[in-house]
């Protein structure tokens, strides 16, 4: 029995005792005033009839006119006169009577009716003894009533009295409430606080959680602020804050090789027009504040964009990634109209700022020949004079399917089962499976490749469709699961993240088939659990509850918000793959990952490492502290 109960029955049968006492109390007292009353009643009235005889002739017929007159009243049960010697010279009895009462209450509680005696003088010699009892039925009615008003005043009191208990240990309940969940919750690795209650044993109990609670957070903040110090060492430029080339070239490469990067991109570089003799001109100072004020401007713009990158690749040239960006020139339009408005304003000093250009990348172009062609765009806006920009389109993906499609191809998806998951193996060392991601695919038309999620679903979200995509993706995992042995991962879209909707249609789908929760892990993006964190927060409690388990993608890119980690309970977050390529030639970026390894583990989270392109890179990922890992070297080692 719960303890809610056990207080609960304490209330009540205390309740029931104190009220069941109180009414016994109070109608036995009663019963013995009506006995009193009786008494008193029965002795006045013999007194009265006495004095009455005494008074007058003793004449028998005087005397039975009398005890007539009193007995006709029907409160007596038994009105006698008799001579010294005990004979009878007038008597008159009742025994029946009629009542409401039950017989049950009458012989529970009897009332006795002792008799009144008085004696009827005939100058100084007694005449006869005045006996008089009063009938009993009168007072049985006055106790039941009694009883009665008793019985509700008392329910009424056990009403009140109910309802307070019932306010107070549901306070004590919610109170308890919190405490198991906040329990509960730091079992799952969700650190919270709560709220004191006022009960103090409880409240002592919960100011020992909440300071427990912020220790570990405070741990946690210290050790990813030491991480984010260290990274940023490491990857990004001190000044700007923006990526370092090494980094920023890192990042590019994967997005052009990776298997599901996206199919096209756009790639700006934007050089400020002689540093050196800006330098000359303005002073170390104010040329770092105008350096600081371009990388402030990229970083704005490369954070509207899941996947933007931005980077310092030399002292003057700064470079935009923007993975999906359907058309380079916008980009570009985009950047040159930023600059003028928040740059070229504040630093009238220099009318000749800058030079800009883009161009339109596709996935498996090689990095040399992308760098090769962005600089001879650029050379191109050179030549267009000051503060002028160029910019090269391809746009293969949007040749192939025109916009005005793209909704019909999308929803046609959902609802005719275009949609398809290939699945890629997550193993430990050793080869031992985590899990199989599964990946969406697109079967746009027969004969033509599928299409990657990172070809459709950056538009899917520009047309509000990727809800009902996600949704079926959820519902293609739950088919297979039913199929094989192992567990499998689905990614869901940021955009999704911030639609109640979708919560709780996936929550509602997800109960139809609880014996494949446990099996399922979802993961989102970086960029989306902290955009839609609140929301974010809810989902993993929801999921969490179902037996699925949650997980971040891409991880790495936004430490300094990852304080926030400890409110979510997550099961495993997948490292970004920049933080994953070049670490045999970077004991700087091993160290790193070492670090963030022991951080995540101490709150019992799985790190997987994505992009891993050989054998020998898994084995150096494990003597890190890497649990598993994903990657074209993965795949290939396990077929």
């Amino acid at each position: 029995m719960s303890l809610i109960r056990q207080l609960w029955l304490v209330v009540l049968i205390s309740t029931l005792l104190a009220f069941a006492g109180s009414l016994f109390i109070g109608v036995w007292s009663a019963r013995e005033y009506l006995a009193q009353q009786l008494e008193r009643k029965n002795a006045d009235n013999a007194s009265s009839l006495a004095l009455a005889m005494t008074q007058q002739e003793k004449d028998p017929v005087n005397i039975e006119l009398q005890v007539a007159a009193l007995f006709d009243t029907g409160y007596y049960q038994e009105i006698s006169v008799t001579d010294p010697l005990g004979k009878p010279i007038v008597q008159r009895l009742q025994d029946r009577s009629e009542t409401d009462v039950p017989g049950w209450f009458v012989n529970l509680l009897p009332i006795p009716s002792r008799p009144g005696l008085a004696q009827v003088s005939d100058g100084w010699k007694q005449y006869a003894t005045v006996k008089v009892v009063s009938h009993t039925h009168f007072a049985y009615a006055a106790l039941w009533g009694q009883l009665e008003q008793l019985l509700l005043w008392f329910a009424l009191g056990g009403g009140a009295v109910g309802m307070i208990g019932m306010l107070g240990l549901r306070s004590i309940a919610r109170s308890l409430g919190d405490v198991v969940g906040q329990a509960e919750a730091i079992g799952n690795r969700r650190f919270v606080s709560i709220a004191e209650p006022r009960t103090p044993e409880l409240r002592a109990l919960t100011r020992a959680m909440n300071a427990m609670v912020e220790r570990v957070r405070l741990m946690f903040a210290e050790a990813t602020g030491r991480l984010e110090d260290l990274q940023r060492r490491l990857n990004y430029d001190p000044l700007t804050g923006l990526q370092n080339r090494e980094h920023f070239m890192v990042n590019l490469r994967e997005q052009l090789s990776g298997n599901e990067s996206a199919q096209q991109g756009a790639l700006a570089l934007l050089r400020l027009t002689d540093l050196d003799e800006i330098n000359a001109r303005l002073g170390r100072s104010a040329t770092d504040a105008l350096l600081r004020d371009v990388g402030n401007l990229l970083r704005e713009l490369a954070g509207k964009s899941e996947g933007g990158l931005a980077g310092r690749v030399k002292a003057g040239e700064f470079a935009l990634l923007l993975p999906g960006a359907a058309s380079a020139a916008d980009v570009a339009r985009q950047l040159a109209d930023s600059v003028d408005k928040e740059l070229a304003v504040r630093w009238v000093a220099l009318p000749e700022l800058y030079h800009l250009g883009a161009l339109q990348y596709e996935r498996g172009d090689r990095i040399s020949g992308v760098l090769s062609e962005l600089d001879a765009v650029l050379a191109v806006a050179a030549e267009s004079g000051s503060n002028s920009w160029h910019a090269v389109d391809s746009g293969s993906l949007n040749k192939i399917i025109p916009g005005e499609q793209w909704k019909t191809l999308l929803t046609q998806a959902v609802d005719g089962g275009k949609l398809s998951l290939v699945f890629y193996p997550v193993v430990r060392d050793g080869g031992a499976s985590v899990h199989q991601e599964g990946m969406i695919r697109l079967q746009a038309d027969v004969g033509v490749p599928p299409m990657k999620a990172a070809d459709f679903m950056p538009i899917a979200a520009h047309l509000n469709l990727t809800a009902p995509i996600d949704m079926a993706v959820v519902r293609l995992a739950i088919g297979h699961l039913e199929h094989i042995s192992e567990d499998i991962a689905v990614n869901l879209s940021s955009s999704t993240l911030g639609n109640w909707s979708f919560h709780h249609d996936l929550c509602r789908q997800l109960q139809a088939s609880p014996e494949l929760c446990r099996r399922l892990w979802f993961e989102v993006p970086e960029y989306g659990a902290f955009k839609h964190f609140d929301a974010f927060r809810e989902l993993c409690h929801s999921l969490k509850e179902l037996g699925c388990r949650i997980g971040i993608e891409s991880f790495g890119q936004r430490l300094a918000e990852s304080d926030k980690l400890t409110e979510l309970g997550l099961d495993y977050v997948k490292l970004h793959p920049g933080l994953v390529q070049g670490l045999a030639d970077s004991p700087g970026n091993r160290e790193f990952l070492q670090r963030f390894c022991g951080v995540a583990h101490n709150l019992g989270i799985i790190v997987i490492a994505t992009g891993v392109r050989s054998a020998d890179d898994l084995a150096q990922l494990k003597a890190l502290g890497v649990d598993g890992a994903t990657g074209p070297g993965v795949a290939r080692t396990s077929d």
